[in-house]
């Protein structure tokens, strides 16, 4: 069973509609969206803390569960489209579990 991991650059308002999009998609088993847990390394104490220059559009991973690889396909197609048309970046990551030799 394919697993998508799609890191989502942009407003959590996007990432709910890729999400909202994904779960209505026949045959998906999961859709989630997962905690970062890469650890920030901002400076509380610095002169530049809160700066709007600092305040990027935020970063979500959401994790698909696919059936087959043609599920998985369209996932991609789909996140794809979607992210063009919000104006936002979707990276997906390689499952290194699904790898063939």
């Amino acid at each position: 069973m394919p697993q998508l991991r799609i890191r989502i650059t942009g407003s959590d308002d996007a990432s709910r509609a890729i999400r909202d999009l994904l779960t209505s998609l026949p045959g998906i088993e999961r859709v989630e969206e997962i905690v970062d847990l890469m650890p920030h390394m901002d400076d509380p104490d610095s002169s530049s803390a809160g700066l709007y220059e600092d305040n990027g559009p935020g970063m979500h991973v959401i994790e698909v569960e696919a059936p087959d690889d043609a599920a998985a396909e369209r996932v991609r197609e789909t996140v794809e489209a979607l992210a063009f048309k919000l104006d936002v970046l979707a990276e997906f990551e390689d499952d290194e579990s699904d790898v063939r030799e």
